[in-house]
């Protein structure tokens, strides 16, 4: 890490933010192969642990107030690069990304609440541990995942959508949560299927093979409708048009909840595509909200955007299975292009 890293940013940020970040700045200790899943067998020490949930707590704290101190600071590039090389992972990377250049590197700041923490019991040595975090953004509840290589970094993070509770995690006597196994077949849709899962109802809805495994709604059978959709519109507009949804080896975390189910959070990429088949005369306008990364209101021949997307879903044990209900999501727009 370079001398300008994330503890300059720390000192930095601690006059300039204090009254920002009030309610993240004391945390309190307690309160893939393609998709596989970021979870090891954890050991059933109590006090053999690599992460420790004061350790968690810190990280949380850490990295939310050098987020801030970076999206507002005066070096532009800088610390754009900063906060993928040092602050993101996963899903968060070509998001933040997006975020800094869609706003002409002003992007939101937020507003941290204090964190629940579910840190997974994992054995000392475990070379991938990672921890969740509930907390308010902008006083709405948000899941949020770290994970720790050379460091620690933010992975995931999803709002609970409307109407939608977090569900009991399972933690043993001294506070720890218990992390699934990547083919845990305990659940209804195992870790490692869960993304496959989600893209396939996305895209074909109640008519595919996964029908009934994701509860309908706006993430799941109701985008499959939109793709269909679009694709007979443009059709009619002498267009061809194409969604697809993709794991791109984004991470999978996955935590015991209390009723022997999981809570599964995840990400995928939405690749969508939209052709001429007369260029001289047809031409595809481009999005509002792509024009940050394409200059030119119409193409003739081809536009492609890229979107990210971030899930927290809510899988039933097998003793009692039922719809898996997608429960919290973020994401948007992270590449577009196109002639």
């Amino acid at each position: 890490m370079r001398a300008y890293g994330r503890r300059k940013v720390l000192a930095l940020a601690a006059g300039v933010l204090a009254a920002a970040t009030a309610c993240t700045g004391n945390v309190p200790a307690t309160p893939t192969k393609q998709a596989a899943a970021i979870s090891a067998t954890p050991t059933p020490s109590a006090d053999a642990v690599e992460v420790t949930r004061a350790e968690a707590a810190k990280e949380f704290a850490d990295i939310t107030v050098t987020d801030d101190a970076l999206r507002v600071a005066n070096d532009l590039q800088g610390r754009l690069d900063l906060e993928v090389k040092d602050l993101t992972t996963g899903g968060q990377t070509p998001l933040t990304v997006a975020a800094f250049l869609a706003s002409d590197y002003a992007p939101p700041r937020y507003e941290w609440g204090s964190p629940t923490l579910y840190v997974p019991k994992f054995a000392p040595g475990e070379k991938a541990p990672w921890f969740t975090a509930l907390a308010t953004r902008d006083g709405r509840p948000t899941l949020l995942t770290f994970a720790r290589t050379d460091r620690w970094r933010l992975s995931s993070v999803a709002r609970l959508l409307p109407g939608q509770k977090m569900p009991e995690i399972e933690v043993d006597a001294d506070g720890y949560a218990t992390a699934l196994a990547p083919d845990d077949k305990t659940v209804t849709i195992s870790p490692q299927f869960v993304q496959p899962v989600h893209a396939s109802v996305a895209e074909t809805g109640s008519a595919g093979v996964t029908a009934g495994l994701l509860a309908p709604g706006p993430y799941t059978t109701e985008i499959a409708e939109q793709i269909a959709s679009l694709r007979e519109k443009a059709k009619s507009n002498g267009f061809s048009y194409d969604s697809i949804f993709s794991a791109d080896n984004f991470p999978v975390y996955a935590l015991r909840t209390k009723d022997g189910g999981a809570l599964i959070q995840y990400s995928l990429s939405r690749t969508t595509t939209t052709t001429t088949k007369t260029a001289e005369d047809d031409y595809i306008p481009v999005p509002e909200s792509a024009r940050w990364a394409i200059t030119t209101p119409v193409l003739r021949r081809t536009l492609r955007l890229i979107e990210t997307h971030q899930y927290a879903t809510a899988v039933p044990p097998l003793s009692r299975p039922s719809a898996a209900a997608v429960i919290a999501h973020d994401g948007g727009l992270t590449k577009a292009s196109g002639q």
